[in-house]
Formats: structure tokens, sequence, C-alpha cells
């Protein structure tokens, strides 16, 4: 294995604690839903949570020419993320500023990265056509191809079910899972073609993915592979991400729309509500340990924060002009970005 350490020690004097403005609240468009209305809820116990107006961005460099595309934060600490252009998986260590690059392989351009539940890092990588799990002490890799005539994927991100088995998704129309015991690798054909991209668990186990072609989200039979599309709310959304909260309601980056899309499986109702600011472009959503919502809007080159109780947006401006965050992801307390445009990542401290 091809490794290169570059320890970054100039990044320590260049984190920059960026000021947000006022991040005053923007009110949304009124709910698309007749069942929508004021207090969502978020789980209980949030006294230390920073009101919007202290929220602040710091910013991390990463090696030039990285291209990070995906973060995962890990439970010591350090953060992994796919260094796209470089065909490699990185790991920032917030509290030095230093960086390590693990080169994953011959023709590698990673998309998505998470941790998994056996603490290592797992990548979706389009390059190689497979899913590559990195040891997060010996940086060992190991690659786990796709079958034979399911080659050019366009592999995007990942997720785990509660039996341990990882589920991911290509863009040319398929999505698939991983036993990481027998090293099996199945691929299945996404119903409506092109498009599968995000994906997410519940709590209680239910995997959904959004189909960014296909205008929907879909949930997916864990044990039979079967993919059941959901009619969406509005057509035409182009749903880019999800993501789960605590209950189990399924959260939706509109791209098409510049919407955050929500849909409930206990009522099957759907809620949406337009991102403030002329030309809204929602990409990445997530939902923190706090039950707040935080989006990427392309369209104003910031983070977005939305707050279920109060049904309100705030606006974060990227430090970095056209800074191009993709995915967020985050640990109780910090959430966690990459301005793939600007070769760093981002952290938002959300708790006093």
């Amino acid at each position: 294995m091809q490794r290169r350490i570059l320890a970054v020690l100039a990044a320590l004097s260049a984190l920059v604690a960026v000021a947000c403005g006022s991040g005053s609240a923007t009110s949304p468009d009124a709910p698309a839903s007749p069942t929508a209305g004021p207090g969502l809820g978020r789980p209980a116990g949030q006294a230390s949570l920073l009101p919007p107006d202290q929220l602040r961005i710091v910013e991390f460099p990463v090696p030039a020419g990285s291209g990070p595309h995906d973060v995962a934060p890990a439970p010591d600490g350090r953060v992994w993320f796919t260094a796209q252009r470089a065909g490699a998986l990185g790991v920032l260590d917030p509290r030095t500023g230093a960086t390590d690059m693990v080169m994953l392989g011959p023709g590698s351009a990673p998309h998505g990265v998470i941790v998994g539940p056996d603490g290592a890092p797992w990548v979706t990588d389009g390059g190689q056509n497979a899913i590559v799990r990195v040891d997060p002490v010996t940086e060992q890799v190991r690659v786990f191809p796709l079958p034979p005539g399911r080659s050019n994927a366009n592999l995007n991100t990942a997720t785990f079910d509660k039996s341990g088995r990882l589920w991911f998704t290509g863009q040319a129309g398929v999505y698939g899972r991983l036993d990481p015991a027998s090293g099996k690798v199945e691929v299945f054909d996404a119903p409506g073609g092109p498009g599968p991209y995000g994906i997410t668990t519940t709590p209680a186990g239910d995997v959904y993915y959004a189909s960014l072609a296909g205008n929907h989200i879909a949930r997916l039979d864990v044990e039979t592979g079967k993919a059941t599309p959901l009619r969406a709310f509005s057509a035409g959304q182009g749903a880019r991400r999800v993501w789960s909260d605590a209950q189990g309601r399924v959260w939706v980056s509109e791209w098409n729309l510049g919407k955050l899309g929500l849909y409930d499986p206990q009522t099957q109702h759907w809620q949406e509500w337009r991102l403030p600011g002329a030309r809204p472009m929602a990409y990445a959503v997530y939902v923190d340990a706090d039950g707040i919502v935080w989006l990427s809007d392309f369209g104003a080159n910031a983070i977005v924060r939305f707050d279920p109780a109060t049904e309100k947006f705030t606006s974060l401006p990227l430090p970095s002009p056209g800074g191009s965050v993709r995915q967020i992801l985050g640990r109780p307390g910090e959430v966690w970005a990459a301005e793939s445009a600007a070769d760093k990542l981002i952290l938002i401290k959300t708790r006093s």
C-alpha cells in the first residue's frame, strides 16, 4: 500500500474562525402539507445549544488538489474525508491540523465515506467501481469490487443497516448491499432507472435512498432487496440526499426546487420548506444529535440551519468563495462538511 503522509503544520496558524454575521433567521415558505404546522419537535434537553447568532465556521485546509467530497467524523476525534481528485482517503486531526492520506488503488475516485460499526471508514469508490474499507489503525486497504456485468455504476453513498450490512447507491441506476462477514456484494436495478444518490438508515432499521434523476425517495426491504418508490409531494424536486431523524422521519434535500422536504413514514405525509434567498440549491442534508437539520446551499454558498421546533432557517455564509459543500455529517456538538472546491474541511460547533 502506497502511503504518503502530509503533515500540514502550517494549518494551525491557518485555521480561521469565521464569524458568519448576525445569522438572522429567515422564515420559510408556508408548509406545503395541510398537516404541517409549528412545533415539529426535536429531542429534549438542549439547554447547551448555541443560539444561531453565535454559530461560527472554522476552516481546516487539506492538501491542495484533494477535492474533499464527503466527511466522516470518527469517535476518536479524527475526521475522515474522501480526497476524490487525489484517489485517496484522508484523515484530519483537528487538534493539530495535520492530515494523513491513504492511497486507495489504481484509478480510485472516492465519493462517500462513513464510519462503520467496526470503527473503520468505508468508502464508495466510483473510480474502482468498488466498496473500500480502510483499517483505522494499520491503514490497510481492502477492496470489494462490484460483480461482473455491473461496471460504471457511478457509486455515491452508503449506510449500514441494523444487521451490519452496508447498502450503497449508484447514479447509473443501481443500488446494492455488501455483507462484510462474507464479502458478498449484490447489486439491484433501481426502479425508474438512473438517479440513486443519497441513502440513510432510520433508528428502526429501515433504509431509504434518494433518486436525483428519478425525483423520488425509495424505501428498501433489507431482506429481499426490493425498492419501493414513494411519491414526492412536489413533482420534479430532484431528491439529492436524505437523512433520518431520531423519530424515523426522512429529511430530503430537494435540489431542483431549492427546498427542504420531510417524509413521515407513520403518516405517509410530506412537508416542504423553501430555503431562504433568491435562488437556493439544496445539496446536502444532515440531522444532528439535537434534532437540528443542516443543509448546504450552492445558490448562496452557505450552510443552512433549520430548526424543526420553530420552522425557521438560519443561513451561514461559507468563508471561501464557491466552497461547494456536497455532504454534511457530524457528532454530538459538532457539524462537519467539506468545501470540495476550496480544499478545506469546515467545523461548526453547536453546543456551548
